[in-house]
């Protein structure tokens, strides 16, 4: 059995084959690798540079500042249970 597209027979085996392609080159281009801006942004997070605006009030930047600091001294200093 065939479809008649654009005035040409095309067989099934075809547009099968042209539907897996385009899905896997879809695939592909959506999970390729971006030019590196992701990772400079998550350097940014992990050295505590925040981007101005972000908080609400100098209360809320200063706790936060202190949570993420306590939060990696007990890291370094391991997990006691």
């Amino acid at each position: 059995m065939s479809y008649v597209i654009a005035g040409r027979a095309i067989k099934n085996e075809f547009l099968a084959l042209g539907v897996l392609f385009g899905t896997g080159a879809i695939a592909y281009a959506s999970t390729r690798g971006s030019s590196g801006a992701a990772k400079a942004k998550a350097n940014e997070v992990k050295e505590g540079n925040f981007a101005p605006g972000t908080f609400s009030s100098s209360d809320e930047e200063a706790f936060i500042k202190k949570f993420i600091a306590d939060a990696e001294k007990e890291e370094a200093g391991g997990h006691k249970v």
